[in-house]
Parts: structure tokens; C-alpha cells; sequence
């Protein structure tokens, strides 16, 4: 136990140093500052979920000493229990059959799922940051980004604010508000995801990662997942803070549907000879086009609903016996 605290202390101390840096703002502060729960991560993947939780309380600790109690909340949501809670996950396992039974692991899916929704409660708990009603919170953060822009254009307090390229200062403004949100839970979802799958390769590496690596393009989400999305897109178009909550758990969750889509694609085309180039151009026009992510959002949705991959393998049939 003392072993892990020494561990948990220590990847605490990283994590808070990853996160406190972004209080220099500097551009490289950025990136920092979104891996603060890796070394959570790493901890609880390596060698217990204790030593993850001691990393989360250690390093929130040590923000509020320095920072005050902002920064204890700001961690804890951001960085200290997604990090915990998913490696937590990503470890659990049960014997599959009976005492002497192999194991069997808490599923992929269902952690990519995890990884969605705590992005999701992560931003909807900043909203009363901002504001308490849909009106307050547009408002709330019009206003912050005007400063922000004035901050970062160099325009006086005083006189009207400008963009470069003639852009109406304004409406621009305006689409930012409409899109921060969603946009914001997407990123925290690919975060949790990215620091999840990173954490696991350092341990792999180091030879401390006990369970086998998950077979990505056999991922599945449970249909209640389905019937979430749904209702989070139908809250979407409601008014007020319940249409913002509803935009927010209905990007983070599209965001991990496109990550199925992207593992039913490794499933079907196994076996083709355009494999490596399909896969990499879908990749790379994804990246360019990011919009065209939900062309494999929609695919996750449909496997999920009609098993894509089943009747993709029942048409192609077994394999040929040379």
C-alpha cells in the first residue's frame, strides 16, 4: 500500500504541474494542460486504481495550496476523476466463468462510452461559470469572448471591436457562442480518450499493463447508449439551458459514436486488399473535413441498431482454406 501511495504522490504532482500550466498562457501550455491526466492514467493502468486516487486527491491538494479552491474543483472535474475513474474501468474484470474462469474485462465500448459522458459533465459543469439560464449563459459567454478577442486584437476598451478580413465582430461572436459548447464537449471526449489510449501504451511498454490489449475493431456500445443519443438530440432543439445540455451530451456522444464507426470500418474491410489505403484516406479526409466525421457516427449508430459488422461478415463468408 505504501508503494502505491508513493506512486499515486508522485503522478499527483505531475498531473497538477501539467494543469497549473496553463496559468503561464503560453501556446505550449495548451497541450500541457490537456494531458494532466495522464499520469492519473498511468497510475491507475500500471498499478492500482488506489494509486490513481491518491494521484487525483494529491494533485488537486496541492492546486488548492497553491491556486485556492478553484483550481481543487477545476482539477478534480478536468482531470482528476476522468483519469481515475477511467482507468478504474479499463481495469475492472471478473472471471467469466466460475472462480477458475479466464477473465473478462469491462468492455471497450462501454469505456469509450465513460470517457463521452464525463466530457459531457465536465462542461455542462462549467455553464454556471457563465451563467444560470440559457440567456445569462449566452450572454455570460458573449461576453467573455469579446474580451478574449480584444485581448488577443489588441483593440482599446473603449473603441469598437475589429477583426481582421473585415469579419462582422458580431456575428462571429454570435457563431462561437452557438458552437463552443458542443464543441468543447467533442474535444474534453477525444482528451479522455486520447490520454486513455496513450496511458495504456506507456504501460504496455513498461510491461505493468496485466490485461491484454482490446481488440478495437470488436467494440460494441450497449443500445441504451442509442436511446440516449436520441433524447440528447431531442433536448437539443428545446430552449433555454436544457437545449445548451442537450447540444452538449449530443456532440460528446456523436464523438464517440464516430470512434465505433471508425472500429466497424477496421472490421469490414479486413481482408481487402485497399485495406491500408481505404483506412488511411478515411483518416486523413476525416482530419481535412471534420465535419464528414459524422458519415462514421452515423455507421456507429447503425451497427449499434442492425450489426453492421455480422451481416458484412455473413455476406463475405467464411474465409478461403489454402
Amino acid at each position: 500500500m505504501v508503494h502505491f501511495a508513493i506512486i499515486g504522490i508522485g503522478a499527483g504532482a505531475a498531473a497538477a504541474l501539467l494543469f497549473a500550466s496553463v496559468t503561464s498562457g503560453t501556446l505550449l501550455s495548451i497541450p500541457l494542460f490537456y494531458l494532466a491526466p495522464l499520469p492519473i492514467m498511468i497510475a491507475g493502468l500500471g498499478w492500482s486504481y488506489w494509486a490513481a486516487l491518491t494521484a487525483a486527491l494529491t494533485g488537486a491538494l496541492a492546486l488548492g495550496v497553491v491556486f485556492g479552491a478553484v483550481f481543487v474543483f477545476a482539477f478534480l472535474a478536468g482531470a482528476g476523476v476522468p483519469g481515475w475513474w477511467l482507468a478504474y474501468l479499463a481495469m475492472l474484470a471478473r472471471p467469466a466463468g466460475g472462480h477458475e474462469g479466464p477473465l473478462e474485462w469491462y468492455p471497450t465500448g462501454r469505456v469509450v462510452a465513460w470517457a463521452a459522458i464525463l466530457a459531457a459533465l465536465l462542461v455542462v459543469v462549467a455553464i454556471p461559470n457563465l451563467g444560470t439560464d440559457g440567456e445569462s449563459f449566452r450572454a455570460g459567454l458573449h461576453d467573455a469572448l469579446a474580451r478574449m478577442l480584444r485581448v488577443q486584437t489588441g483593440t482599446p476598451v473603449d473603441t469598437p471591436l475589429t477583426l481582421p478580413g473585415g469579419t462582422d465582430p458580431e456575428r462571429f461572436i454570435n457563431f462561437l457562442v452557438s458552437v463552443i459548447p458542443a464543441t468543447a464537449a467533442v474535444l474534453a471526449t477525444l482528451t479522455n480518450l486520447f490520454n486513455l489510449w496513450l496511458a495504456g501504451r506507456v504501460v504496455k511498454f513498461s510491461g505493468r499493463l496485466t490485461r491484454p490489449w482490446p481488440q478495437i475493431s470488436a467494440m460494441r456500445f450497449p443500445p441504451m447508449l442509442t436511446a440516449a443519443l436520441v433524447l440528447a438530440i431531442a433536448l437539443s432543439f428545446a430552449g433555454g439551458l436544457i437545449g445548451v445540455v442537450g447540444s452538449i451530451f449530443s456532440a460528446s456522444l456523436l464523438m464517440a459514436y464516430g470512434v465505433l464507426g471508425f472500429a466497424v470500418l477496421h472490421s469490414i474491410t479486413q481482408g481487402m486488399n485497399s485495406r491500408p489505403f481505404l483506412l488511411a484516406g478515411t483518416y486523413l479526409v476525416v482530419l481535412m473535413i471534420g465535419w464528414l466525421v459524422l458519415a462514421l457516427c452515423l455507421l456507429g449508430v447503425l451497427d449499434t441498431m442492425i450489426d453492421v459488422r455480422a451481416r458484412v461478415a455473413r455476406k463475405r463468408g467464411p474465409p478461403a482454406i489454402t
